[in-house]
């Protein structure tokens, strides 16, 4: 009896096992193959730059989109054994088969594949803006407004830029260090800002904060300046003297009418910005240093500015020919001018 009774219990477990079996089959094969069953679940998948296939597979079981994980990673490494997974945000649903679900993932909804963005020396907020939405990474709108705040970017120095300063255009012009940089498509603006200012974060030295504290100017007056020397120097040779006049003129209480200034000031202008930031920007109209920077400088003018040489020049200008000429009178200025032709 009791013998008969473990056949039985045997039986009906082994039954179990094939039922079970059979059943885990059909969810398996109906999955791979895909089916709406009116429940379908839609989920956004992301990929990033640095995940791998097995981050890929967890992500696709997380959102309901495969049953599980080990089971797709090892269909696509018998379908797609090369298979390149490309940065971007896919829209995806449970009733897609892993066929549907491959094809789609080399065509993101939303791309997010880098592309490197150079970013030279000397270029301001417009420059930068333009470069990023025709390289597809964020529209110029969407930096403009990423670049006319402080919040939400994490560093000390930010907190002693000035502020409601209704004067002031784009707060953080001056701050997105010229670098090249590698960037995904349709990144959210502010997240472009951030790689920037942590770009000057990491190159903001304790000579040049130690300059700012020898001269009793703030880091924001620092970097203002170097964008005018950056604007106006054509050399790393004149820029060291264009500094120095400069300072000069600053340090005797002298307007700059730097013409380099209208430029940027007439673009804010133009941008929607009122008369009076303009006039705080314009060289010939604001008594010392702008209301804020005009450009981004690189490392070279920084230097230049912080190694500038001990001068009485107050004047300078270019000739046609492109080299630089300093005086420290009127009167130098102007036989300067009569004798090399500069317009």
């Amino acid at each position: 009896m009791k013998k008969t009774v473990k056949i039985a219990i045997g039986a009906v477990v082994a039954i179990v096992v094939i039922v079970v079996a059979i059943l885990g089959y059909n969810a398996i094969m109906k999955d791979i193959n895909g089916s709406d069953n009116g429940d379908k679940q839609e989920y956004t998948l992301v990929i990033k730059n640095e995940d791998f296939q097995y981050q890929v597979a967890a992500s696709l079981k997380q959102g309901g989109i495969v049953i599980d994980d080990s089971i797709w990673s090892l269909w696509m490494d018998k379908h797609y054994p090369d298979f390149t997974y490309i940065n971007g945000e896919y829209y995806l649903n449970s009733a897609m088969s892993y066929e549907e679900i491959a094809q789609k993932l080399q065509n993101p909804d939303i791309s997010h594949k880098n592309v490197s963005v150079c970013i030279p020396e000397g270029y301001n907020v417009f420059d930068i803006a333009k470069v990023l939405e025709e390289n597809g990474i964020c529209a110029a709108d969407d930096f403009y407004k990423a670049v006319s705040t402080t919040e939400g970017y994490n560093y000390s120095w930010i907190e002693e830029l000035p502020k409601g300063n209704d004067k002031i255009g784009f707060i953080l012009e001056g701050f997105l260090f010229p670098a090249t940089y590698d960037i995904g498509e349709n990144t959210p603006a502010n997240e472009v800002v951030d790689k920037m200012l942590n770009a000057f974060d990491n190159r903001l030295s304790n000579e040049m904060l130690a300059y700012c504290a020898d001269n009793n100017m703030t880091l924001y007056e620092f970097v203002t300046l170097c964008s005018i020397v950056q604007e106006e120097a054509l050399t790393l040779e004149s820029a060291e003297n264009i500094a120095s006049v400069l300072i000069n003129r600053l340090n005797k209480g002298s307007m700059l009418q730097c013409d380099v200034t209208h430029f940027y000031a007439k673009n804010l202008l133009d941008h929607g910005f009122s008369k009076a930031v303009y006039d705080s920007y314009y060289t010939y109209r604001c008594p010392a240093l702008p209301s804020g920077p005009i450009t981004n400088s690189g490392m070279d003018i920084i230097d230049a500015v912080i190694n500038h040489p001990d001068t009485n020049y107050l004047f300078f200008f270019s000739d046609l020919k492109g080299e630089f000429h300093f005086a420290s009178t009127g009167e130098e200025f102007e036989a300067l001018k009569q004798k090399y032709p500069w317009q």
